[in-house]
């Protein structure tokens, strides 16, 4: 297979067949390392806190989940094929250079979900640090006072960083080892927290009895769909570059199956965990502690806050390590292959995790759910949409593996059409998203379709992708290369 040397190098290649051995056990434990994580926790607590009763939160946590996997086992497929990344399956679509546009949107949004994780971890460091040494609560603020946290808490930041950063050095197998040990003790974690909280309460709870504040559908639905596309917006990033790991499966039956047997089950466990606690901490200390980095600086035992701690670093480890680092590591390697490799790629994400200053997402629960959350799954849903459209409706599963590395190819250049779709699917839920910022007013009916944005944005974007690209087309043969 000849390929130029400005498009590939080891990370951007196909990964031969001989290598290609992750098997469904090694996807399951991918997604349990992911899927427990603080976020998990928080966001099911949140839905509950906003009116929903346990079991409505729960229903929107696994029907989310569920409608993500699709897209995520679909864009797999590709990856298990053709054994390539995302940003060399995204050439086919958005052509050789045009697939830089979904690969930097990935990017930085997973920049953003890398800064995210990496102050949760820094912030379970600065809590066994208060153990030890609690004057340092009382350190100086950062410079600029706008910055808005103290020294003690960046060095923790910057701790947790520094052990992502070396995780990265060591290489794209180490997360999969990695996935493997966390999975069986995070599980154990979880399950032990629940025990705890059950034993402590005499049960979970007030939010576990309490009814739904909402007595119509429609006073219900203006929580629930929003929060249904935040649970689809969580993993919307790995709806696009699922390949990066997909590419290493042994066969497509072990990337479905270790997809459905590890995303909705995981997360949905994990999202009861955290209601179920949350819940009996009303009754334990007389309040709702949704964050269980809070939560844990409540426990009496200095040795039981710091084994909880470790749990927490190691729960945010392996969700960073994979969800955050491969997708944006290997995009950036996408944008100039001769010079950045998957390490070079990874210490750039890890510099933007920094300047974008995560603990600002976080502040605000609102914010998080329906500017973050919503707000990029209005960008990556169009992009989804678009690829998935090609794939299987326009090329019909059939790629022509030598150009998606040819300058001259028949992807070369930028797809118009594919750009113009995905324009087309952002632009609806553009006014949403300025209304949602404060940048204007306005209650009308696009600003409604915010609410939807992942899947107004998937919609309008492959339909019109397929109609602008004409239909089918013909699979490409040798002769043809």
């Amino acid at each position: 297979m000849s390929q130029d040397s400005n498009l590939s190098n080891v990370d951007l290649a196909p990964v031969p067949t001989g290598q290609q051995n992750w098997k469904a056990i090694s996807f399951f434990a991918l997604w349990v390392g992911m899927a427990i994580n603080i976020p998990t926790y928080m966001i099911a607590a949140s839905l509950v806190d906003g009116g929903m009763s346990w079991q409505q939160a729960m229903w929107t946590v696994l029907l989310g989940n569920v409608i993500v996997l699709v897209p995520m086992a679909l864009s797999g497929h590709a990856g298990t094929k053709y054994g390539i990344p995302f940003p060399v399956f995204a050439r086919a679509s958005f052509g050789i250079n045009g697939a830089h546009i979904p690969a930097f949107l990935r990017a930085i949004v997973a920049c953003g979900w890398f800064g995210i994780q990496t102050w949760i971890g820094g912030a379970a460091f600065y809590t066994i640090l208060l153990i030890a040494a609690p004057g340092v609560a009382d350190t100086p603020a950062l410079m600029p006072d706008w910055v808005g946290i103290h020294w003690a808490q960046f060095l923790c930041f910057m701790l947790f960083w520094a052990m992502n950063i070396w995780l990265i050095w060591k290489g794209i197998d180490s997360i999969r080892v990695l996935e493997h040990l966390a999975a069986p003790f995070l599980i154990l974690c979880g399950l032990g927290l629940l025990f705890w909280a059950y034993s402590q309460a005499d049960g979970f709870g007030p939010m576990l009895q309490s009814e739904s504040k909402f007595t119509n559908w429609g006073d219900f639905s203006e929580l629930f769909f929003p929060s249904l596309t935040a649970m689809v917006g969580f993993w919307a990033t790995l709806t696009l570059n699922i390949s990066d790991f997909t590419r290493y499966a042994k066969s497509q039956r072990d990337q479905v199956v270790g997809q459905l047997s590890g995303l909705p089950t995981t997360m949905t466990l994990f999202a009861f965990i955290g209601v179920a606690v949350t819940s009996a901490t009303i009754v334990i200390f007389g309040e709702a502690i949704w964050d269980p980095v809070v939560l844990v600086r409540r426990f009496d035992s200095p040795l039981l806050v710091s084994l909880c701690m470790i749990a927490v670093v190691i729960a945010t480890i392996s969700t960073n390590a994979a969800a955050n680092v491969v997708g944006p590591a290997n995009a950036f390697a996408n944008m100039w292959p001769s010079k950045i490799n998957f390490k070079r790629g990874g210490y750039i994400t890890g510099v933007i995790g920094i300047v974008m200053m995560p603990w600002k997402l976080l502040a605000d629960p609102s914010g998080y759910i329906f500017t973050w959350l919503i707000g990029y799954s209005a960008l990556l849903g169009p992009v989804i949409g678009i690829i998935l459209v090609d794939y299987f409706l326009v090329r019909g599963t059939e790629l022509d593996l030598d150009d998606l590395y040819r300058n001259n190819g028949r992807y070369s250049g930028f797809n118009r059409k594919a750009i113009i779709a995905l324009l087309i699917g952002v632009v609806p839920n553009l006014p949403g998203f300025l209304a949602q910022i404060g940048m204007i007013e306005g209650s009308g009916f696009f600003v409604h379709l915010y609410h939807y944005a992942w899947f107004i944005g998937l919609a309008f974007a492959g339909i019109s992708y397929f109609l602008l690209m004409g239909g089918k087309q013909q699979a490409p043969t040798p002769e043809a290369a």
